[in-house]
């Protein structure tokens, strides 16, 4: 009986080590940045591309502006060389950019990035899903000498998968592979879609503490996602959707639009009050969940696409959704460095100009 009970009480004290752990270098990640269309969502993976796309200039701007990490996404097509990994150009470009970061003081995060087809055949395909297992095994040996306290491994962004059981068993899986090879390095999970708040509660809860919780937020897409030519097909021809949601200033877009289901979302999301108020109470669920549950939680994914969004509003969106996080505790990485959400532009010199307002909003130095 006294063997039992040391026993349980070892693998209690390791579990809350862990967990304390986590929730100790989660606060390398407290206001981070995407590095998007670089390593993933591209179909140009050469090297002068990933050489000119971001570069090291990048890096040293991005600490500049105030950043502390920065998420690399990385498409698992990157991995697929002709030959052993040490002799693989872009790995070694992947290297040497984690180099720089750490060297400017930047956490960073590896984030496993692909296309909807790969996510698509992982959420059929028994192969794929090994395949997937492997890959993680091959990650985390190629990376497990990098520094614990400051380089985190993000298994899968956005999953896409609407069976939670079947991600849960592949989750745990590449979890345990990283551990095998990389049993120091704290890992980022998330749930079965899209990484949202509903996808985040319906995560089961693991043995392995030294992992953080991750959600994205976009809420609402119909702001957040305006003028966009993916997702909902109405979004492409939205424009100056406001922020916050008013009925007053909601008249003017709604009453040009001939189509019903546009204009049927748009005075919904009037009718939803996205306000600061709004953002806080759902974040704030979110905060709580973790609490109860002893966890530690991240957002790696939150932003306004550009074009088509007026500037104001998208300051004001992401100041609210930046005070919700912060004022719960919750580290946060916005989408994203020089994409379509981009807190830089390129002047007619093609130099990185910081979007003073984005920064501003974001509580960050100018």
């Amino acid at each position: 009986m006294k063997i039992k009970l040391f026993i349980l009480i070892c693998a209690f004290t390791l579990s809350a080590t862990a967990q304390d752990l986590a929730a100790t270098r989660a606060r390398h990640l407290r206001h981070g940045i995407n590095a998007s269309e670089w390593f993933a969502q591209s179909n140009d993976y050469s090297i002068a591309r990933l050489k000119a796309y971001t570069n090291d200039d990048d890096i040293a701007l991005i600490r500049k502006m105030g950043f502390d990490h920065v998420r690399i996404s990385i498409d698992p097509a990157v991995f697929q060389c002709s030959g052993p990994w040490s002799q693989c150009e872009r790995v070694e470009l992947l290297h040497h950019f984690l180099d720089v970061a750490l060297a400017d003081d930047l956490a960073v995060i590896i984030d496993l990035h692909p296309t909807t087809e790969y996510k698509r055949k992982l959420a059929t395909n028994g192969d794929s899903a090994e395949r997937f297992r492997l890959l993680w095994h091959s990650i985390a040996a190629e990376f497990h000498n990098t520094d614990p306290e400051r380089v985190f491994f993000e298994l899968l962004n956005e999953p896409e998968m609407e069976d939670d059981y079947r991600w849960g068993g592949i989750q745990a899986a590449a979890l345990a592979e990283v551990r095998s090879v990389a049993p120091q390095h704290t890992v980022i999970i998330s749930g079965a879609t899209y990484s949202d708040i509903d996808n985040l509660l319906k995560l089961p809860a693991l043995a392995d503490r030294n992992i953080i919780y991750n959600f994205h937020f976009y809420e609402p897409h119909i702001f957040t996602h305006q003028g966009a030519n993916w997702g909902v097909p109405f979004w492409v021809e939205l424009r100056k959707v406001p922020y916050p949601a008013l009925p007053k200033t909601l008249a003017a877009v709604i009453e040009p639009r001939t189509d019903d289901i546009s204009r049927w979302r748009l005075t919904q999301y009037g009718l939803d009050h996205w306000d600061g108020e709004r953002i806080a109470a759902e974040i704030g669920f979110a905060a709580a969940w973790a609490k109860r549950r002893g966890v530690s939680l991240t957002c790696n994914e939150f932003g306004v696409y550009r074009s088509f969004s007026d500037p104001e509003d998208r300051g004001r969106w992401l100041h609210d959704v930046r005070m919700a996080l912060e004022e719960n505790n919750i580290g946060w990485t916005m989408w994203d460095y020089r994409g379509g959400f981009g807190v830089v532009a390129g002047d007619s010199a093609g130099r990185r100009v910081p979007d003073q307002q984005i920064l501003s909003a974001l509580g960050l130095n100018k």
